[in-house]
């Protein structure tokens, strides 16, 4: 119940006024004291550190936040979740049923999205002290408890292992908030000693930085090595607390006599000093990142980006590498294409994986383009410069749609008729499969126009559009006939084959887009028509 009340909480805000919480942590980088404050306040509205390091290491890799700026909201996105830890230690849990009262009636009584969701989050904090609640009724008999005595005094010995426990528990959860409070209930119910105690909140802060890097695997280098600074930071104070914990809890007990605030104020010490030592020293820290995850060293095999910087003193050959970047793009959707085929005939369901991690690939290479392209516009550019750069940005925006498409569409539809077990017929595989090759034959001329902006075969590309259209229309005829002859692989698969039909048009679509601005810039496209050229 406590991590289903931190979900509705993060869930509700985040949609409610998630646009708002973006846009202030995308414009609170003036210096790392405000950047460190957003993150703070951010953390206190989302009741989640994660959440909060995974949407700054977004930014991050969109090359919306610098580095150490990002770093110093990860120090006080670490703060943020202390200060929750804090005011849970106290004894409001009589306020959850009337949270709850409330939230039900604001969500069910609301007509606008936005108060449907602060709802959502109200509920959520109610569940959350109702939980809170039951967890300290559940623990307060575990003082009596021999065999829980046992395993706890046996961690008291063993003060790695309980660190790396309670890390343990912390990833599990995700949600280091979660496990600071498991251990306020049972040091409140006198089964857990003031070094334990420590050492289990050391650890939940470490484990608490491991699912934003995991989270983050996708999101590019930069994203990565933020979260992995991150990690590094709360494992330098996990070490010291190991080492230190003894003096530490013998100093805490003099100030915090009650057991839940002794472990309150330690996991806000812990996130406090942190900030303190690291805020100052955020550029080693960075740079240390940069080191362990040097961008050579890809460890997830993610293809390496070509978009160099140093080319913007020259934009002409920095277009053509965002060109060449975009014809990457164009390669991997083509393998895109041909896993979905695969999958289609063979009835291979493992392939959507496949599929699923090249359009992450694409739009990760998309991004990157756009946000080049947009630097390079910057710039004074010549007029053939400018458009090229226009064209570049329309193919890769085009290219990142079929991306979607063959996810979302293709792939998935052929996910969902292996998993079902279903066959398409003899007949309909083969129309499929011909409306495939011939989508496979225009992203090959596409990617030919794309590089050569060779008018001929821009009007080879329009043109296919005619045959595309026919070649639907065909296949759906033939496969409502076939349905009305009863075939039975038919009537099972209907839905599944005028799918595949209408996205691999839709594909069709976009890749016909690449022909329109050479054609409209020689005169020969006419309101979206293609027109005959004098002497054909």
């Amino acid at each position: 119940m406590l991590l289903w009340g931190l979900r509705m909480i993060k869930t509700g805000v985040l949609r409610a006024y998630g646009t708002v919480l973006r846009q202030r942590l995308g414009r609170s980088t003036a210096n790392r004291f405000m950047a460190a404050f957003w993150g703070f306040l951010v953390t206190l509205g989302l009741q989640s550190s994660t959440a909060t390091a995974v949407i700054i290491a977004s930014f991050t890799a969109r090359d919306i936040i610098r580095p150490r700026m990002a770093q110093a909201m990860m120090l006080g996105a670490n703060f943020g979740t202390a200060v929750v830890a804090l005011v849970l230690s106290a004894d409001i849990h009589w306020v959850g049923s009337a949270l709850l009262f409330c939230g039900v009636m604001l969500f069910n009584l609301s007509q606008g999205s936005r108060n449907r969701n602060l709802g959502r989050a109200i509920i959520g904090l109610g569940l959350m002290l109702l939980a809170l609640q039951l967890l300290g009724g559940v623990t307060a008999p575990l003082r009596e408890s021999e065999t829980l005595i046992t395993v706890l005094a046996a961690l008291g010995e063993a003060p790695v292992f309980a660190v790396i426990l309670s890390a343990g528990l912390a990833v599990m959860a995700s949600s280091s908030l979660a496990v600071v409070v498991l251990v306020m209930m049972l040091a409140a119910a006198g089964v857990v000693g003031p070094e334990l105690a420590l050492w289990l909140v050391a650890g939940a802060n470490l484990g608490g930085a491991i699912p934003p890097y995991l989270a983050v695997r996708s999101e590019g280098l930069p994203a990565r090595r933020l979260t992995l600074a991150n990690l590094l930071v709360r494992s330098s104070g996990a070490m010291v607390v190991l080492i230190f914990a003894a003096p530490l809890a013998e100093l805490l007990s003099r100030w915090f006599t009650d057991p839940a605030a002794f472990v309150a104020a330690a996991h806000l010490g812990f996130s406090a000093v942190l900030l303190l030592v690291f805020l100052p020293l955020l550029g080693p820290v960075t740079k240390l990142a940069e080191l362990l995850l040097p961008a050579r060293a890809d460890a997830d095999g993610e293809a390496q980006t070509y978009l160099d910087e140093g080319l913007m003193s020259s934009p002409d050959m920095a277009i053509a590498v965002a060109a060449r970047e975009t014809l990457r793009m164009g390669d991997l959707i083509g393998s895109m294409l041909d896993q979905t085929q695969r999958s289609l005939r063979d009835g291979d369901e493992a392939a959507y994986a496949l599929v699923s991690r090249q359009e992450e690939e694409v739009d990760r290479l998309h991004e990157a383009i756009k946000l080049y392209v947009a630097r390079i516009s910057r710039l004074d550019l010549e007029e053939d410069d400018a458009r090229r750069a226009s064209e570049v940005i329309s193919y890769a925006i085009n290219l990142e749609h079929v991306g979607d498409i063959i996810k979302r569409g293709l792939a998935e539809i052929a996910a969902k008729k292996a998993r079902k077990k279903l066959s398409l017929s003899p007949e309909g595989l083969a129309e499929i499969s011909e409306f495939f090759q011939y989508t496979r034959d225009n992203l090959q001329l596409a990617q030919a126009i794309f590089m050569s902006r060779d008018p001929d075969i821009a009007k080879r590309l329009l043109a296919q559009k005619i045959e595309i259209r026919k070649l639907e229309a065909r296949s759906a005829g033939l496969h409502m006939a076939r349905m009305r002859a009863g075939r039975t692989e038919s009537v099972e698969t209907s839905s599944i084959h005028l799918d595949l039909l209408r996205d691999l048009k839709r594909v069709n679509a976009h890749l016909a887009s690449v022909a329109y601005p050479i054609l409209e810039e020689i005169g020969l496209l006419d309101e979206s028509r293609l027109r005959s050229a004098k002497g054909d």
